[in-house]
């Protein structure tokens, strides 16, 4: 019998990451998540059981939800899921950090999320929700992830919310993009860490994916896509149901994954527009910042900042964009044993003060 303190919500604090650079500050956003305010107890049976497991703590989450919100609070341990966790309105889902393992068991892949796929977590159109402290497993070494419909939800899933932050999470073992936000506002994604160590049994498993979103920051985040043969992209601003727009990437430390480069701007037919890179390291990666094209789209790419960035190690260019461009400006970025930039002429396009230092 494991008791859970369900208390009233402040600002999470940020979990100190592996690996991060040194320069690093801790991440700050205005996204507050739950503001959950009662104070409850809740106390699970059978923890260890998948079945058991996946209904006390989504059995949690709904109480907490109809009581007017609260802090689930988790304790140490390795917890197996048999079902994705659905999170509710004003609900702050918090481990005790890296130690908290929620972890998809044998049966996982037999229930899907809400739109068809096998999130470990969604937020399934909650507002104002929390998740943070804890370790997201998607167990892909051992599940084989490639069944249809693998994309269509992701191993962290932020979804049709707003007002959510994602602090503090480690993702492992992934099959789908590790932490995700579709069609939200108001987010912030901050002091997470990604790791892909998978070889060759999967495709497209990008680190932190912004699809048709607006309104959010990125920050503080370590991204690790290279350990395995199977990482893709790092960051990602991906337009193709909606714009993407006002997202701020900022003071990440990103290593692309073999299949794909340490950020893409994915344009489809919506407009990816107001976007700052800031402050990021990008190493060790097939390219550094880049445009791709998907589906036959060809909308603009406007008014993005690539500023104060260090790009090493690079085999391709450490920014390559073309297309549909206007106010492109690019400052202050160092670079070390990389390709060179690739940038088309536009309107308002502006590219100074870069330079190399190793």
């Amino acid at each position: 019998m494991t008791t859970l303190l369900l208390t009233g919500c402040g600002p999470a604090s940020a979990l100190s990451q592996p690996d991060a650079p040194d320069r690093m500050e801790p991440a700050s956003c205005d996204v507050l998540g739950s503001k959950a305010v009662s104070v409850k107890e809740w106390v699970v049976e059978g923890y260890l059981d998948p079945e058991d497991t996946s209904k006390s703590l989504q059995l949690a989450i709904d109480t907490a939800s109809k009581g007017g919100g609260a802090i689930v609070q988790l304790p140490e341990g390795v917890f197996t899921l048999e079902r994705p966790l659905v999170m509710k309105n004003n609900v702050l889902l918090r481990g005790a950090g890296p130690t908290t393992v929620l972890k998809a068991g044998p049966d996982f892949l037999e229930f899907e999320g809400p739109f068809g796929g096998h999130p470990l977590i969604t937020t399934n159109g909650a507002q104002n929700v929390t998740i943070s402290q804890l370790t997201a497993d998607q167990n892909g070494e051992e599940l084989d992830g490639n069944l249809p419909g693998r994309l269509r939800e992701y191993l962290v899933d932020v979804r049709h919310s707003s007002n959510a932050l994602v602090e503090g999470v480690s993702t492992r073992n992934p099959y789908t993009y590790s932490i995700a936000v579709v069609a939200s506002s108001n987010f912030c994604l901050r002091g997470n860490h990604t790791l892909v160590t998978s070889s060759g049994r999967y495709d497209q498993l990008d680190g932190i994916h912004i699809t048709d979103s607006h309104g959010g920051l990125v920050e503080g985040n370590t991204v690790d896509q290279r350990q395995g043969a199977d990482g893709d992209d790092g960051l990602v601003a991906q337009a193709l149901g909606g714009s993407v727009h006002d997202v701020i990437y900022r003071n990440n430390d990103v290593r692309g994954g073999s299949h794909g480069s340490g950020m893409q701007l994915a344009v489809g037919e919506h407009e990816i527009y107001n976007i700052s890179v800031d402050g990021n390291r990008f190493r060790d990666s097939p390219d550094g910042v880049k445009i791709g094209y998907y589906d036959g789209g060809t909308a603009a790419v406007h008014d993005v900042t690539v500023t104060n960035n260090k790009f090493s190690d690079l085999q391709g260019p450490w920014l390559d964009f073309h297309g549909d461009l206007g106010n492109i400006v690019v400052t202050d970025n160092v670079t070390c044993r990389v390709g060179t930039i690739m940038l088309e002429d536009a309107p308002g396009n502006v590219v100074t003060n870069n330079g190399t230092t190793c």
